[in-house]
């Protein structure tokens, strides 16, 4: 039986690449699928011929796998790694690819870890074909040279190809927070464990190699120093990796590593002792025979309590059998011939490692494209996810850009010129001052919005509408609520049924809960703002009633002052008037920078709906190889660059904003004069407060409508988020209640 470890292929599973390819080129590329039929095919083909990891193994089967990794890498250069595969792939049996793949030490009822992940499917393939490298090693026929000197190249390229996947691969392999199982062999200390195993069996065959040819006795110590140091290595990234990483390596397996440990720390003083002997250094051979009985005999200790290859356990058997012939006899010659002082372990030299092997990463890895050319890469043609997902950034960049900064922005500095013109009854003031009978224009104009647009019939509806999806928004969120609660429920009847090794549902779905009680927060706060609304709309119900009635009954509603209080014909002063003419002049300015700035906010929105940055991005990411893969960052300079040209509009915006500051600082001071000179005038007076309230009543129409628009807006994303929410919870029930149904997840079944 062999005495060196072979790691054994993570189980795969299949994977629906043509379907979830399919959908994700129809739904997020502007390409038919039908254009990539054969991608898809070969891509399949690929991975079948990498899936047989039960039957035995050839070279050839290496070039299999470098193809399939090298198209992998040009794949997620053009795919996001989460394209709606479920990728399950079985723990390396050292445990458990819809992608699936199972740990490799697990047992063929152990449930596969399941990603939504090409990175995974990568990470998965080069562990594989680094088991593949220690299976064609470990099938070498180590009693002659050349099967001495092929396992050993097997072996560095099985450490050079999990060094690879340490360097390249698990970088790039994310796991979602809610993921329930991580593929601990795909963690660098189980990864780094299985290189430096790989490296002590290749330099293992250096060293069998060294003895065979009868190397010099010191030479060969070296060797076996380096080889201990290596086994070294590999016990100690696994022990102090955390316990959930450090417990997926079999028990069996540590033991085999710890024993080769201390065979090869006690074979480098063997051999360094006959060196002492050859030079007539008594003490210290007896000194390096007395050390390396004392490892050879933990050692032995070792195998004797766990179940280790019987290759294994005769190596260190026979090696400590010739150490104690060997001791017997260098004592019995030192006593009876030499009389040598045996020094202090710390007093005799070390002895230096000498390593021959190192982590050799195939050229199939490190480029390629070598294995591939250029008319062999899979969706060769099409433009790369990066750069689509560059557009998608640009675009929500610039919507929000334009939204916050140009259209909010304005809309802010016209409600604080329209603010100051109310608390300053303007313009009703001045047109109950020009205009003594009949209506001002402005006000007409506002009646007929509101009777148009059936004011009030339209707030009642919007008022139902947004109590209605208030209470849908609820009820999906309750509903959710209610699937937690039946799994839970049907959790603590499974546990009385058999022991689960798992956490009770309120421990389970501590974090779905609690997105639960922020949304219900969310909801709880919006239905305050509904109440307000509403409010402000019982407040202003008759004033907004009256702007729907018709001319000559809203006419009846305002006072005239064309006859003063005496009978008078009512005249305004001189002055009054003067100042009332430079008040007109300052809103008509007013008004000018207010349509000046609407248009503003309309360039830039006809802007907005023509800018299209991707003929810009895919000449780009022409200037990358078509095997690269593009990520958003790389094309962060052009889109800063693009978005630069809407500074113009904000620019605009400001300018006019300052105007703005000036002229209503000017209206302030200029409609006190304006006050003062009538302030003996009290029909103006009543007629002013007339007018100002139906004005107030417009301006308040406007704000529930808009304050009830986003009402309706907020509530109907609200919904789509609450059902993503409550998907999530079915999810995570159904996945539960699989699992109380397998029997790994069942510890122990009650006696009967």
């Amino acid at each position: 039986m062999p005495n060196h470890l072979v790691i054994p292929f993570k189980k795969t599973y299949t994977a629906p690449i043509r379907s979830s390819v399919r959908d994700y080129i129809l739904h997020h590329t502007e390409d038919h699928p039908d254009a990539y039929r054969s991608d898809i095919a070969q891509w399949e083909s690929l991975r079948v011929a990498c899936m047989n990891t039960t039957a035995a193994h050839h070279s050839n089967d290496v070039d299999a796998f470098l193809k399939y990794h090298a198209q992998l890498v040009f794949v997620l250069a053009k795919l996001p790694s989460d394209v709606s595969l479920n990728t399950l792939y079985a723990p390396c049996s050292m445990t458990s690819y819809q992608i699936s793949y199972a740990h490799p030490f697990s047992t063929s009822s152990s449930i596969p870890v399941t990603l939504r992940s090409l990175a995974f499917e990568r990470a998965s393939v080069l562990f594989n074909l680094a088991a593949l490298y220690s299976q064609l090693a470990a099938a070498e026929d180590r009693s002659s040279q050349d099967g001495l000197r092929r396992a050993t190249a097997y072996y560095q390229s099985a450490a050079g190809t999990l060094s690879y996947l340490s360097s390249s691969a698990l970088p790039r392999l994310r796991f979602p927070a809610d993921a329930e199982e991580i593929p601990t062999d795909l963690t660098g200390p189980f990864v780094r464990c299985l290189e430096n195993l790989m490296l002590a069996q290749a330099q293992e065959c250096a060293w069998q190699r060294a003895v065979a040819d009868h190397y010099k006795n010191a030479l060969i110590a070296k060797l076996a120093s380096g080889v201990a140091s290596l086994y070294t290595s590999s016990l100690e990234a696994i022990r102090s990796a955390p316990s959930t990483i450090s417990s997926s390596l079999p028990s069996t397996w540590m033991t085999h590593i710890e024993t080769k440990q201390r065979h090869f720390r006690a074979a480098a003083q063997y051999r360094k002792s006959i060196d002492d002997l050859e030079a007539n250094r008594y003490g210290d051979e007896i000194r390096r025979l007395m050390d390396a009985e004392a490892e050879a005999k933990q050692g032995y200790s070792l195998v004797k309590r766990s179940s280790v290859a019987p290759a294994v356990i005769q190596d260190i058997k026979s090696l400590l059998d010739a150490l104690q012939k060997n001791l017997g006899r260098a004592q019995r010659d030192n006593d009876l011939i030499y009389h040598c002082d045996i020094p202090a372990s710390t007093a005799i030299d070390p002895i230096a490692e000498v390593i021959m092997v190192k982590s050799n990463v195939s050229p199939g890895l490190l480029d390629p494209k070598s294995l591939l050319g250029t008319g062999g890469i899979l969706f060769g043609d099409m433009l790369g996810w990066g750069a689509r997902e560059a557009v998608n950034i640009y675009n929500d960049n610039k919507r929000t850009l334009v939204k916050e900064r140009v259209i909010e922005a304005a809309q802010v500095f016209d409600d604080e010129a329209e603010r100051l013109l109310r608390s300053l009854n303007l313009p009703a003031s001045l047109e109950a001052l020009e205009r003594p009978i009949g209506l001002p224009p402005s006000l007409l104009k506002k009646a007929e919005e509101v009777r148009l647009e059936q004011g009030p019939e339209r707030i009642e509806a919007y008022l139902d509408d947004v109590q209605r999806l208030a209470r849908r928004a609820m009820a999906i969120l309750d509903e959710a609520m209610d699937i937690l609660d039946n799994e839970a429920s049907e959790d603590e009847a499974a546990r009385k049924e058999v022991s689960l090794s798992r956490p009770v549902s309120h421990e389970a779905n501590r974090e779905l809960v609690a997105k639960q009680q922020r949304y219900r927060s969310i909801l709880l706060e919006a239905a305050q703002s509904d109440v307000t609304v509403r409010e402000k709309w019982e407040e202003s119900e008759a004033a907004i009633v009256n702007l729907t009635l018709d001319e000559e009954e809203l006419e009846a509603l305002v006072p005239s002052t064309t006859v003063s209080i005496d009978g008078k014909i009512s005249k305004a002063n001189s002055q009054t008037q003067i100042h009332a003419r430079a008040l007109r002049g300052l809103l008509e300015s007013l008004d000018d920078i207010r349509k000046d700035r609407g248009q503003v906010v309309a360039r830039a929105q006809r802007r907005l709906e023509v800018d299209d940055i991707k003929p810009r991005i895919i000449s780009v990411a022409s200037n990358f190889n078509r095997w690269e893969e593009l990520t958003p960052a790389m094309f962060v300079d052009l889109s800063d660059k693009e978005l630069a040209k809407y500074d113009r509009f904000i620019q605009e915006l400001a300018e006019g904003k300052k105007q703005q500051e000036g002229i209503l600082e000017a209206i302030k001071s200029k409609n006190e004069q304006f006050l003062q000179s009538r302030k003996e005038d009290p029909a103006v007076k009543d007629r002013e407060v007339v007018l100002h309230r139906l004005d107030m009543a417009h301006a308040k129409y406007l704000e529930i409508t808009r304050n009830l628009d986003e009402g309706r807006k907020f509530y109907n994303e609200m919904a789509s988020i609450l059902s993503r929410f409550k998907e999530a919870c079915k999810l995570w029930s159904n996945q539960r209640s699989q699992e109380a149904q397998t029997p790994s997840t069942s510890v122990a079944e009650k006696s009967e």
